[in-house]
């Protein structure tokens, strides 16, 4: 029997506790206030940008290479009276380096002397014709006299008959001789040219800068030999003028359509925090890339860069400024997308209330329409908190900056609260469990 009644007595309880944390459960749930988190309405100017990451380039690059085949033996003198070498100021025509030209000093010699034996043979060649024409005219005469005396029966026909082959040789000879000065001629031009192309390979060893500018690569050392093939090896790295630089900004196929040219741009660098540099759109180049399955546009900043404080080849963060407004009403972009977690958030008389269009946007809680051809107009819904509640009013949206987004509605004025957000609060009466010790405070 007191087994029983020791039984009976844990089973209630046990049943109690169940009973207390029910209770509890119950009045956590029903004890919520929700809390909404809003900002004001303003007015004020909005810059809409879209941002990219570029590389500072310098606006015009010359490649300095080699066209003959050697070993480096020096470098030569900057503006300055320097040996060349990075950030070296030059002039066109400044010496940049020489390539042994041994070899091609001896080709240039040999060249020469066969020019010179060509033109010796063109003499000989002049004489030999003058030799045969004067032959010819011997002949011509012995052939005459013959020919007189043939009549007179003087001497025999056999007599006729060669000197007649004598003259007809002795003008054969001559058209020979006059091949002869031709081909002599021919040959002394094929020495000359010889003569030039040896000279030029000769000269291509002292390799001079086409431009006036600042060496920003240099790609050989004293001692290293250069291979000329069928790519000119690179030697250094002339910028013409480092006051005008470009960037080079990779830009989404999806903003790409707004980035046109006179577009203004903003730009930083992480080398010069807190400075921000200023340029223009110049092209939008149509050799689009394709980087894991989104095409990229590359587009041409051009920026001016008076002191030479932007550096080549440096990490840009760009802004484009497609769009700048003044004086208008805009609201957190996080209003546009926020929408009540329950019904019972709403007021009243708005809870039957359904946004108008049924097409979808972007997840932004905007939808988009387009009239008669007209340029599409972006339709949202902001949610007004109303006492305890939150009641919608649809807007028309308008450019963003990202943080805050320009509205237009009926009845919008600047301070409203719109709601951004919410959270639940529980009150203290509620969130305590009653079977937690009670702590007393005096």
């Amino acid at each position: 029997m007191r087994r029983f009644r020791k039984i009976h007595v844990i089973a209630i309880g046990v049943l109690i506790l169940v009973s207390g944390a029910a209770l509890w459960a119950w009045r956590a749930r029903n004890g919520h206030k929700w809390v909404f988190r809003t900002v004001p309405v303003s007015r004020g100017d909005l810059v809409a940008t879209i941002a990219a990451t570029g590389t500072v380039e310098p606006e015009e690059v010359v490649d300095v290479g080699a066209q003959v085949a050697g070993q480096i033996i020096s470098f030569g003198k900057d503006k300055n009276g320097n040996p060349i070498d990075y950030g070296s100021i030059v002039e066109e025509g400044t010496i940049l380096a020489q390539i042994d030209d041994s070899v091609y000093a001896a080709d240039v010699a040999l060249a020469r002397a066969q020019l010179e034996q060509d033109k010796a043979g063109e003499v000989s060649a002049a004489a030999s014709l003058e030799q045969v024409k004067a032959k010819l005219v011997q002949a011509e005469a012995d052939w005459k006299r013959t020919e007189e005396l043939v009549r007179s029966k003087l001497v025999p026909l056999s007599n006729y008959d060669s000197s007649k082959a004598a003259y007809e040789v002795a003008k054969a000879d001559v058209s020979v001789a006059e091949a002869a000065i031709t081909q002599a001629k021919a040959s002394t031009v094929q020495a000359e040219a010889m003569l030039s192309k040896a000279q030029r390979n000769l000269d291509f060893c002292t390799i001079k800068s086409p431009v006036d500018g600042v060496i920003i690569d240099r790609r050989v050392n004293i001692g290293q030999t250069v291979v000329s093939s069928l790519n000119t090896p690179s030697l250094f790295l002339i910028a013409k003028d480092l006051t005008k630089m470009q960037i080079w900004v990779a830009v989404n196929e999806a903003d790409v359509g707004r980035v046109v040219p006179g577009t203004p741009v903003t730009f930083t660098c992480d080398a010069f925090p807190g400075r921000e540099f200023e340029g223009t759109v110049g092209k939008v180049r149509l050799n689009a890339t394709m980087t894991q399955n989104v095409v990229m546009y590359t587009v041409e900043v051009n920026a001016e860069n008076p002191e030479r404080v932007l550096l080549p080849y440096l990490t840009a963060n760009v802004r484009f400024v497609v769009q700048r407004e003044t004086n208008v009403l805009q609201v957190a972009s996080a209003a546009l997308r926020w929408n009540p977690s329950s019904l019972s958030e709403v007021s009243p008389e708005s809870r039957s209330w359904r946004p108008a269009g049924e097409d979808p946007s972007d997840g932004s809680g905007q939808k988009a329409s387009k009239r008669d051809g007209k340029p599409k107009v972006r339709s949202g819904t902001i949610w007004l908190k109303d006492g305890g509640f939150v009641r919608p009013m649809p807007v028309t949206v308008g450019a963003s900056d990202g943080a805050n987004t320009i509205v237009v509605a009926e009845n919008l004025a600047e301070g409203r609260e719109v709601v951004i957000g919410e959270e639940a609060q529980s009150a203290q009466s509620a969130t305590q469990n009653p079977f937690l010790p009670q702590i007393r405070r005096r």
